[in-house]
């Protein structure tokens, strides 16, 4: 599985680039823009074609499941831990029939040690990030984990066979594509080995 984040601040041709990437395969979008408002990203869903919506995951505005037929939604660490001890008040306004609920970790214990049943859990970094500064790589081995984990941080065609050989089910990205100079490309190397 590979799974491509939004990059924090719009850059040009974004939603451009994003119809060719679904072109060319890319099965899951994490629409994470913690700047936008709740119209901001409504305008960000409605300049992406309709057909590939059901390949969008929300991190922000979970209610955006309600109006849009999107993939399904995502946690982040904290909102995590504020909300999902409580899941049936938090889940009550929301229509999550076959959709996905995703969460972010930093601690291989918490995946394990988390009782909510996730479709899959991002860890990172596993490798150092290209896109945040000073977010050194801890080269997580998930191999005893019998969950489905998505690798983290760093990732680009030049490692994704260690991925591999540390347990991840997948590779989320955001660097590796977003800043390269033919984004296309690299997803499509990428895509080749996993």
């Amino acid at each position: 599985m590979i799974l491509l984040i939004a990059p924090e601040k719009d850059i040009s041709n974004e939603i451009e680039i994003l119809h060719q990437l679904f072109e060319e395969g890319l099965e899951c979008y994490h629409f994470r823009k913690p700047s936008k408002n709740y119209e901001e990203h409504v305008s960000y869903l409605n300049r992406i074609d309709k057909k590939y919506h059901g390949k969008i995951v929300v991190h922000n505005f979970h209610e955006l499941i309600n109006e849009f037929n999107l993939k399904g939604i995502h946690f982040q660490e904290q909102e995590r831990i504020e909300n999902i001890d409580n899941p049936g008040k938090y889940f009550k306004s929301l229509e999550m029939y076959g959709k996905t609920i995703s969460s972010s970790f930093h601690e291989p214990e918490d995946i394990e040690n988390c009782y909510f049943e996730f479709d899959y859990h991002l860890l990172s970094p596993v490798f150092t990030s290209i896109s945040k500064q000073g977010y050194e790589g801890r080269g997580f081995n998930v191999n005893h984990i019998d969950k489905t984990i998505i690798g983290m941080g760093g990732a680009i065609s030049g490692n994704i066979e260690s991925f591999k050989a540390l347990g991840y089910k997948g590779v989320g990205i955001l660097g590796g594509i977003w800043n390269s100079n033919k984004p296309v490309d690299a997803f499509n190397e990428i895509k080749k080995l996993f």
